[in-house]
């Protein structure tokens, strides 16, 4: 295993080599002293789940589980769990970002490309509430990856989006009206979530910006976001962003498909007659698709974290 390559809340994320299939992965480690927090396996075990069922071009592949013994100081050796997952070249679109933002073709694409990924996702009943330029990773040839669905949750499975110690779950700078208020997120927060990451790429800015994650809170559920006077000319863009923001989820776009569409029919006018005509698979990660047997089978070799691995290094 080689050096990190990303951090979260809870843990690190390391290159590895695959010895079995000779590829690069990345492996995502929780910190060792967070190795016996019951809320941080039941967040590792529900990520495994949830990710193992996807099977989509624009979701990154989980491809192992497991448990890695190592030294836990006073108190003795620690099994701390890890995920082996598909290696994700590239930036993420937060760096992108940074580095100067994204023309408004590469936006609508990635934007469709997400929503791709989320309207697969949310077929299979699952709802990431994480939507955010930090979880989109976009490849060297522009194809989309959606990364870390470590809160999500199955839509059937009625769980409050605020943690035991009141913290949002989720980034308050993209989280929707109603998982600010603690009520329970659906896949119409994630279309909000998704909102906010297209108004960013458009401006170089959140809608929302405050100096505290509360005060941002409040501004999602009780203020309207800056129009953006660059596209006045463009009354179907604007329209797409406003049906995207609306504070009520039932004014919103009730599916990822049909925010796409709209998309879709909004750039017609905007950008280039390829893209602008493109059909829902125009996104690069909507045109591949992944062998069916490779996604139902890739980790059942395993007994999910209960073990240790050596294929890995």
């Amino acid at each position: 295993m080689g050096g990190v390559i990303g951090r979260g809340g809870t843990a690190d994320v390391h290159r590895g080599h695959d010895l079995r299939s000779g590829g690069q992965v990345a492996v995502k480690v929780f910190r060792t002293h967070l190795a016996h927090d019951p809320l941080v396996l039941s967040r590792l075990r529900r990520e495994a789940r949830l990710v193992a069922g996807l099977c989509h071009p624009a979701i990154v592949a989980l491809l192992d589980t497991g448990c890695e013994e190592v030294v836990g100081g006073g108190e003795g050796n620690v099994r701390v769990p890890f995920l082996v997952m598909e290696y994700v070249p590239g930036w993420s679109l937060r760096d992108l970002l940074k580095r100067g933002g994204v023309s408004l073709e590469r936006a609508i694409r990635y934007q469709l490309g997400v929503l791709s990924a989320l309207e697969s996702s949310h077929r299979a009943g699952v709802v990431h509430r994480d939507i955010k330029p930090a979880n989109v990773m976009i490849t060297p040839s522009g194809a989309v990856k959606v990364v870390d669905f470590g809160i999500a949750r199955d839509s059937g499975d009625p769980t409050a989006t605020i943690t035991h110690d009141r913290a949002f779950m989720g980034t308050p700078v993209y989280l929707s009206p109603e998982q600010a208020r603690g009520e329970v997120a659906d896949v119409r927060s994630d279309l909000y979530s998704a909102g906010c990451l297209f108004y960013e790429m458009l401006t170089g800015r959140p809608p929302f910006v405050a100096d505290d994650p509360v005060s941002v809170a409040y501004q999602h559920v009780h203020e309207e976001p800056p129009r953006i006077t660059a596209y006045d000319h463009s009354p179907a863009l604007g329209a797409v962003l406003v049906k995207a923001l609306a504070k009520a989820r039932e004014d919103r776009f009730q599916s990822a498909r049909a925010f796409a569409d709209a998309l879709q029919s909004a750039a017609k006018g905007l950008i280039g007659h390829k893209e602008g005509n493109a059909s829902w698979a125009s996104s690069p990660s909507a045109t591949r698709t992944a062998p069916r047997s490779s996604c139902t089978t890739r980790i059942r070799a395993r007994d999910s974290l209960s073990s240790s691995s050596t294929a890995i290094r």
